[in-house]
């Protein structure tokens, strides 16, 4: 295990090896995750590129750190850890929250970025209502009384069966993240609109989406796609929020697919 001490949080990180002419692949992990969601998808695409990967602060093995959060505080946080491992020109690929981080990133620290893949996520998530409400029900109840809600946006009827050993187990990475640090970045979530910083994105960037993701559906993520100045949109089918899990070979085409035409220096049809 590595950990880093950035802007006063310790933050697990895996860095893992690859071509030097590559670019980094940064993986930024959705709201009450792990970096482990991505394993099936880095599997497929080490040793072709450079990976790191994260716990973002409230999350995993990283600290809580101090409280309130905001989406600014986690793209500072990912840009500490870049600069620690001396990385720039990174492509950053971020999951729901982490796809906001990484739009934050961009807008702080064009530097560290070459192009954005934003999966499952949006330029804003929800609304101070239902954001409100979850932090009340995790505050009062734990996270264990959001589980079975939680899973129903995360994950297709396909995967949530019950004889699927997987599901219990993303149950269980759920259910054991900090109440504290879930609750902060929902506060983070509620917060955080990119309309306006979505339009002056200018790096290659991919809105990829579930078929039946139900926290950030397909009509929101190609709202997203549309405000990005030559964007690419791509929906993968039987997957709904967590596509890394669920379709993990289909996704890390499209990544490769994307990040070949990023070094090609292509644009956007």
């Amino acid at each position: 295990m590595q950990f880093a001490r950035i802007n006063d949080v310790t933050i697990h990180y895996q860095i893992i090896g690859g071509p030097a002419d590559k670019p980094v692949l940064v993986f930024a992990n959705s709201l009450g995750t792990d970096f482990r969601i991505w394993r099936d998808v880095i599997v497929r695409l080490a040793g072709d590129f450079p990976i790191v990967l994260y716990d973002k602060r409230g999350h995993g093995l990283s600290d809580l750190g101090q409280m309130p959060y905001s989406i600014e505080d986690h793209a500072t946080d990912l840009a500490g850890l870049l600069d620690f491992l001396s990385v720039k020109d990174a492509v950053i690929c971020g999951l729901s929250v982490g796809g906001l981080v990484a739009q934050s990133l961009y807008q702080r620290r064009p530097d560290l970025v070459r192009a954005l893949i934003l999966c499952d996520t949006a330029h804003k998530i929800g609304t101070a209502d239902s954001w409100n409400a979850r932090i009340a029900q995790v505050e009062a109840h734990g996270i264990e009384s959001i589980v079975d809600a939680i899973m129903e946006r995360w994950f297709t009827p396909a995967f949530r069966r019950p004889e699927n050993i997987d599901f219990a187990g993303y149950c269980n990475m759920l259910i054991r993240q900090p109440a504290a640090g879930y609750a902060a970045t929902c506060a983070a979530l509620r917060d955080a609109d990119l309309t306006e910083a979505a339009a002056r994105i200018a790096v290659p960037t991919i809105c990829i989406v579930g078929d039946q993701d139900g926290s950030t559906p397909p009509e929101l993520v190609l709202s997203t796609a549309k405000l990005i100045p030559n964007a690419r949109y791509e929906v993968i089918k039987d997957a709904g929020h967590i596509p890394c899990v669920e379709q993990p070979e289909a996704l890390s085409e499209v990544i490769r697919a994307f990040v070949d035409v990023v070094l090609r220096g292509e644009q956007a049809p």
